[in-house]
């Protein structure tokens, strides 16, 4: 009976191993459909990709196999949730600003900072990379950058409001949590206003605050899926180590609000990965009387 068990368990960790090199090679696509009375003017369903946690990931030569995606979803508008660098010396961004750049040619592109580029912004003596000139290389392709800033873009006439928010470095903590007031969140990106608003808000361990202060959709990452996602049960582990959060990927309605969480496109701290694929997403935005 001893020796069967053992047989059993020596399987399913072999079968663990080659499931974790399988996820650490490719990505998969997430489509989510996201519907609001607010967007009824909308005459056709729109295609918004979402990136997050890139991470200097490379899928094919420059790209390519991420960028072929992307153009084969013919999206309206591509969002950025952040951390598509490390910002650790050493590792040069110039390829994921190469891939970035390639990306407005598909269709307008708007992107908000994670912790890794929001580090190397506040603390540019610290780290070898510049953040300006990584800032001033997107903007020159097109890319609209959000940093504690909101833009209203127009779909079939209808407004929507993109705002890109940056929390403070402290709520980046390891361990423990930062409080994040409402006031903090309006003092840096405004009101909400009546528009549908999608937010882009890197760490999604302050979802309760970012519903809170209203907007339509929020959009983050940050937890690259918990490492392992259990059936019925999601993430295990967040990078701030908290145990299975309620927000480690996949979308959650909440009421008239819609939270999407990435698993991410890359790995950083822990580098696997397990029933927990890299992922693109796709947000299909229609109106409800579609």
């Amino acid at each position: 009976m001893i020796k069967i068990i053992l047989i059993i368990v020596a399987v399913f960790i072999v079968y663990c191993l080659i499931e974790m090199i399988r996820e650490l090679r490719d990505f998969r696509v997430t489509k989510y459909r996201i519907c609001s009375q607010k967007l009824n003017g909308i005459k056709r369903e729109k295609k918004i990709i979402f990136l997050s946690d890139l991470h200097n990931r490379m899928y094919g030569e420059e790209n390519e196999r991420l960028l072929e995606s992307i153009r084969n979803q013919h999206p309206d508008l591509i969002l950025i949730g952040g951390d598509m660098l490390v910002r650790k010396d050493g590792n040069s961004y110039d390829k994921t600003v190469h891939f970035l750049a390639k990306l407005p040619g598909i269709c307008p592109v708007y992107c908000a900072n994670g912790n890794h580029e929001q580090k190397l912004k506040e603390l540019p003596d610290k780290y070898e990379q510049s953040y300006e000139e990584y800032k001033k290389a997107l903007t020159a392709s097109g890319i609209h950058m959000l940093e504690n800033a909101s833009e209203t873009v127009k779909l079939d006439e209808v407004p929507v409001k993109l705002s890109g928010l940056e929390i403070p470095l402290g709520a980046y903590a390891r361990f423990g949590k930062k409080e994040l007031s409402l006031k903090e969140i309006t003092d840096r990106i405004g009101e909400h206003g009546d528009d549908y608003q999608i937010l882009l808000a890197h760490h999604p361990g302050y979802m309760k605050e970012y519903l809170a202060y209203g907007a339509d959709l929020i959009l983050g990452g940050h937890y690259h899926g918990c490492v392992v996602q259990l059936p019925w049960i999601g993430g295990v582990i967040s990078t701030n180590f908290t145990l299975f959060p309620k927000y480690s990927g996949g979308i959650y309605p909440e009421g008239e609000q819609t939270a999407v969480v990435s698993r991410g496109l890359g790995t950083h701290s822990v580098p696997l990965r397990l029933w927990n694929w890299p992922e693109l997403i796709v947000l299909e935005l229609s109106g409800n009387e579609r």
